[in-house]
């Protein structure tokens, strides 16, 4: 008898709405910086800057640039007509306050827009400033963290408890024979209740540890607190500079505490300001930061949010165009050559691929060819950060 096929590896399904266009959310309490970061980051004025809470209410979105070395090489080799990177769309989202799960201030419809986005950047206050307020009287960053994840945690208990009870009822109408429907209704109150469990024990959904089935479950509720949080942390442009704060080593001690292994990124949103407003060109703003002895904090935010969604990226290239296109990790071949044009799914043959490392190493495109670095991949093949993909297609 031939050898049984061992089983094939089950799937990973990761968090999170499965899509290769996904956006961060700036989300905090009022008057922390949020919308002042967001228009330094998106290098635009659509952020409504002021000095009283509510100041925005509907969200602003920007598609921002991710910094990629790679990308900048590869337009010097290729020196393409059109360069196109990637790019991370980011959402300005309104100020949170205390209450926000049960409507307070406009807490139902801000909930909502931080729903809508697939990461979250938590953007808390670490400075002080008479000139600014804050909606709860002083300083304290420990006590917005707190209300920020109080507030999300209630109100996805509060959408949970009502997928609860509509699995119950739906169960209610089971025919008690141990057909499919019913076993998937079963598998999914299951799922629902456990969920609900961890969440009123006050933990977060991302940090559970959940099946791949439990995981298409998750999905499906779009909770709060199965987003990634990237934790931004705004401090005066002084502390920032000698890189030292009072809270900075308790906000770190919250987070190791609540939700090990998020990313903590201290930032200084006036020193961004000044800089941007006083050195426009780029090159001379690097140059700035180098001389007073930091460096700035933009182009490490967006990447980081970019990389807490999960998102790489592949990269055509010719002298015509050098273009990163972003896909979600795990992604096969045919779907992501499909985010160029459907028809290159539809009609995929293969792809012809290399490394970004082999074409730094060996120089050019001819010389990958002739050292037998130029691999040939079919539709099973899961597409590496940085690979340099040319589809063939019949389409």
């Amino acid at each position: 008898m031939p050898p049984k096929k061992s089983a094939a590896p089950e799937k990973k399904i990761l968090l999170g709405r499965p899509s290769n266009n996904l956006q961060m959310g700036f989300v905090g309490m009022p008057n922390v910086g949020k919308s002042s970061l967001f228009n330094a980051v998106s290098r635009c004025d659509l952020g409504k800057i002021a000095n009283f809470p509510y100041a925005t209410i509907e969200p602003e979105e920007a598609r921002v640039a991710v910094p990629d070395a790679r990308f900048e090489k590869l337009c010097e080799i290729y020196k393409p007509a059109s360069k196109i990177p990637a790019f991370l769309t980011c959402v300005d989202i309104a100020g949170l306050t205390k209450g926000a799960s049960t409507g307070a201030g406009l807490g139902n419809n801000f909930l909502s827009h931080v729903r809508a986005v697939d990461g979250i950047f938590q953007v808390v206050r670490a400075f002080d400033d008479a000139d600014v307020i804050h909606v709860e009287g002083d300083v304290d960053p420990i006590r917005d963290m707190e209300v920020i994840s109080t507030e999300l945690n209630l109100k996805d208990i509060e959408w949970v408890e009502k997928k609860h009870d509509a699995c119950k009822k739906s169960l209610r109408g089971m025919t008690g024979t141990a057909n499919l429907a019913d076993k998937a209704k079963k598998e999914e109150l299951d799922t629902v209740t456990k969920v609900l469990e961890h969440l009123k024990e006050g933990k977060d959904v991302r940090k559970g540890i959940w099946t791949s089935k439990e995981i298409e479950v998750i999905n499906d509720l779009q909770l709060l607190t199965a987003k990634p949080v990237t934790y931004l942390i705004n401090l005066s442009e002084k502390d920032y500079i000698r890189k030292k704060n009072k809270w900075l080593p308790k906000i770190k001690a919250w987070i190791d505490e609540h939700n090990p292994g998020d990313m903590l990124i201290p930032f200084s949103v006036a020193l961004e300001e000044r800089m941007t407003g006083e050195f426009p060109d780029e090159k001379e703003r690097a140059a700035e930061f180098e001389k007073i002895g930091v460096p700035g904090a933009l182009g490490k935010i967006v990447t980081a949010g970019y990389a807490s969604l999960h998102l790489i990226r592949y990269f055509t290239c010719g002298p015509q165009e050098v273009r990163a296109w972003t896909v979600r990790e795990g992604i096969k071949a045919p779907q992501a050559a499909g985010v160029i044009h459907s028809d290159f799914e539809k009609h995929f043959i293969c792809g012809e691929i290399f490394t970004y490392n082999d074409l730094i190493e060996l120089g050019s495109e001819a010389a990958v060819k002739a050292a037998g670095k130029l691999m040939q991949k079919g539709k099973p093949y899961e597409i590496v950060d940085g690979d340099i993909c040319h589809w063939k297609h019949n389409a």
